[in-house]
């Protein structure tokens, strides 16, 4: 007898869609950023360096944003740990806006010195607090609404906005650069990604708006199991789930934020392609990142998240060595492969990871478990991962350095997914739908 398909509910798709539109909102905001850096960042605000010392400064603003990640997940697990996912949502996405924008009307250093550097990194240190908050709620919201046996599936539509976020900043970035002359896009043309921003967050808190509070945390609200101190609980009993967690996202975040960040400024600098062929490259590759992404979400509903994890990590390190080889032809159809490849692992792992964290920790203190672990992740991933590829780069001139630091990542989330006991698909989907206290006992 074939059982019957889980019933999805208008709410339940008005949820998944909302976590989409508002995470591919701050994820532009955040990635436009990193676009920006390999771009222009070091002739504007670094121009007393040499240039190969600019460039490690700009990729170094990057990792700014990374060392404020896990302050932005313990402030907004805690707070949406007490008092809900939705309204620290509102917040997180006011915040990426707000520092955003700020960015797009910052002086350079031929204007203002000093200052305008130190700006850059106080703003960019802003937008890391927020995306520190973001991810855990977005994925919260949408893997408490999703129905039993759908929980990858509904938990991919956050994860989308990375990938979304990537190509609608990479598209904007291209539209502007293809209609200024390149000194026009020095001088203004950068900016216009940025000021952008404010329509696209007024956008996102309509439809933030619209979105009702998790059937999870309104029965820890009519049950008063919330915690008074969240943080203190979860490393208490679930410090070893933090740890697992945390390791989970660093080979994927890692190799992203090659494809976010670093393979652009490699083909413009090293490989003298256009700047219009390396967003093209970009935008590909962010495509085929999502396409992957929704088919390891539903892959990790019907095989398991860890064999899934699997799956995805493995694919990660074996094309670690020959994606640099494509890239190093300089021929955009090798390139455009290159990066398609690469996706196909980015996609399976990041895919089934809003599931896995839910899974991980128990109701009263997942936000704060899985903001916590998401930031340290990234801080140990993809924080400084331009700024180390540069660096290899430099030092040894051979992009096979920076395969190798890929493959390193990829072993250590692999030695993760092996520590990661998954519990039996009954027991994880109680432990998601319900308020379970037994599971404060740990992982």
């Amino acid at each position: 007898m074939t059982p019957t398909p889980p019933t999805v509910t208008p709410q339940m798709r008005r949820v998944a869609w909302a976590s989409l539109v508002g995470t591919t909102i701050e994820w532009y905001d955040f990635l436009v950023f990193a676009a920006a850096a390999g771009l222009v960042f070091d002739k504007l605000f670094f121009p007393g360096l040499e240039p190969a010392s600019a460039l490690l400064a700009s990729f170094a603003t990057i990792g700014v944003s990374f060392l404020a990640r896990p302050l932005g997940g313990v402030i907004a697990g805690h707070l949406g740990d007490l008092f809900g996912r939705r309204a620290i949502l509102v917040a997180t996405l006011i915040l990426m806006g707000g520092a955003t924008t700020a960015i797009g009307l910052l002086p350079g250093y031929a204007t203002i010195g000093v200052a305008a550097p130190v700006l850059l990194v106080v703003l960019r240190f802003l937008q890391g607090i927020s995306a520190g908050g973001e991810w855990g709620g977005a994925a919260l919201l949408a893997v408490e609404h999703a129905p039993p046996g759908r929980r990858g599936l509904f938990g991919a539509f956050p994860q989308l906005g990375g990938p979304f976020g990537l190509v609608l900043a990479n598209l904007v970035l291209l539209g502007v650069s293809t209609t200024t002359t390149p000194q026009q896009f020095l001088a203004w043309g950068w900016r216009i990604p940025f000021l952008l921003s404010v329509v696209l967050i007024a956008l996102g808190l309509v439809i933030r708006a619209r979105v009702g509070e998790t059937p999870v945390f309104a029965e820890l609200r009519r049950t008063r199991t919330r915690r008074s101190a969240p943080l203190a609980v979860l490393l208490r009993h679930n410090f070893r789930a933090v740890v697992v967690a945390s390791a989970l996202f660093i080979g994927v975040n890692l190799c992203g934020y090659i494809l976010i960040a670093f393979i652009g400024s490699y083909g413009t600098q090293k490989l003298h392609a256009g700047r219009s062929a390396m967003l093209l490259v970009g935008v590909v590759g962010a495509l085929s990142w999502a396409l992957w992404t929704v088919l390891g979400a539903r892959w990790s509903d019907r095989l398991g998240r860890r064999r899934t994890y699997l799956l995805g990590t493995v694919a990660l390190a074996v094309w670690a060595l020959p994606m640099f080889l494509l890239l190093d032809t300089g021929s955009v159809p090798l390139m455009l492969l290159a990066v398609f490849g690469l996706a196909i692992g980015l996609g399976i792992t990041y895919g089934p990871q809003a599931a896995a964290y839910a899974e991980l920790f128990p109701a009263a203190v997942r936000y704060s478990g899985a903001s916590l672990a998401y930031s340290l992740g990234a801080v140990l991933g993809g924080g400084f991962a331009p700024l180390v590829a540069a660096w290899l780069l430099a030092r040894t001139g051979s992009s096979l350095a920076v395969s190798a630091y890929m493959f390193l990542g990829c072993l250590i989330t692999f030695a993760a997914v092996l520590a990661w006991s998954e519990r039996p698909v009954g027991e994880r989907e109680a432990s998601v739908s319900t308020v379970d206290e037994r599971a404060e006992v740990g992982t």
